[in-house]
């Protein structure tokens, strides 16, 4: 199986923030981004492994910036390690606002994703090949968070 640049599956996904995804307070419901940071994640995923992949954990899960009606949310997600059948996706969510093109930082949070075959059994996933710098730090901590998880 042959090892893949991470910006093969890198997934990026746009959301506007309605009224229906807010509190009363017109603010974006955290639940509601969790789960557009989740389905970023999973297309990201299932890209990298050609499979189905399902959520194994979520981690890190930080909420930086409180998005509100009307922004635009953009979602970034990006392998940065494959093991034997898991994946490590990092995904990151900016908020813009329309008027002023201002553009934010509200979440980030690291995602174990596995692939799975059709009796749904972890299967095989390629490699990663990261290039650039930052792609092999990531690459490299991956697996230092890895055994954090294990460990709990």
């Amino acid at each position: 199986m042959k090892a893949k640049a991470p910006k093969h599956s890198e997934t990026i996904m746009t959301q506007i923030v309605f009224p229906n995804d807010t509190n009363p307070m017109g603010i974006l419901q955290g639940g509601r981004l969790v789960h557009w940071l989740d389905t970023a994640a999973a297309i990201c995923s299932q890209n990298h492994a050609e499979h189905i992949c399902v959520t194994a954990s979520i981690d890190s899960v930080k909420f930086k910036a409180p998005a509100k009606v009307g922004d635009i949310v953009t979602i970034k997600a990006k392998v940065t390690r494959a093991f034997t059948s898991s994946m490590e996706i990092f995904v990151q969510a900016w908020a813009k606002k329309v008027l002023t093109q201002k553009e934010y930082l509200i979440n980030e949070a690291y995602f174990t994703f596995v692939a799975i075959d059709d009796n749904a059994n972890p299967t095989q996933v390629p490699g990663l090949k990261p290039s650039t710098e930052k792609e092999k730090i990531e690459y490299q901590l991956a697996e230092e968070r890895k055994l954090a998880r294990l460990k709990v």
